[in-house]
């Protein structure tokens, strides 16, 4: 792909799921895609033919960039505020994800190829940040991948709403660690406390 090409290829993708986020997937024009681009549609469907192509394209693109993020983040001097970050990137990409599911879920299915790539992609990248948190004492042992995705996309989906606090991704996301950060020997975790009758 010639430089130029390239350019307009990531312009597409960025404003695709910018607007996505912003609309449900069915809802928005390719002209507006390709407004918000800053090309005009021919260019557009010169890269996606179809709007189920550039569905795809940007459900990948976001998977092999939290996925590429996550990479980076293992580098990070402090591996609970690399797994935040990455989580904070997750979030953010749920808001897309759940515009462009069900339009691809509709076409595709939970089990197609993409969707299964994807998903194997977003593991692969947050369960090496969560395990070196969980060896560094910061995040509780019995935490796994599946706790910290399913956490993530109901915190997405709470953000759905109207909040009267403009911090509502971060606030959640805070209270969400303070449940998953590593207890002091002796206190109580959810498994050292007591039932009702106990009490």
């Amino acid at each position: 792909m010639r430089a130029d090409a390239r350019r307009n290829h990531e312009r597409l993708l960025a404003a695709a799921a910018a607007v996505f986020t912003e609309h449900a997937a069915d809802d928005v024009s390719l002209e507006e895609v390709a407004r918000r681009a800053g090309v005009g549609i021919g260019t557009l469907y010169r890269h996606f033919p179809t709007r189920q192509a550039l569905l795809e394209a940007v459900y990948k693109d976001q998977a092999e960039a939290l996925h590429a993020r996550a990479l980076e983040l293992l580098d990070s001097p402090s591996p609970i505020e690399a797994l935040v970050t990455w989580l904070r990137a997750m979030i953010e990409f749920g808001a897309t994800k759940r515009s462009l599911s069900k339009s691809l879920m509709a076409t595709l299915g939970k089990d197609s190829e993409l969707v299964s790539m994807c998903s194997t992609l977003i593991r692969e990248g947050a369960t090496p940040l969560l395990t070196r948190a969980q060896q560094a004492g910061e995040v509780r042992a019995d935490t796994d991948t599946t706790d910290l995705l399913r956490l993530s996309h109901a915190i997405a989906v709470a953000c759905e709403h109207a909040s009267p606090h403009a911090d509502q991704a971060d606030r959640l996301l805070s209270l969400m660690f303070d449940g998953l950060r590593s207890s002091a020997p002796g206190s109580a975790t959810p498994d050292r406390l007591g039932s009702k009758s106990d009490v």
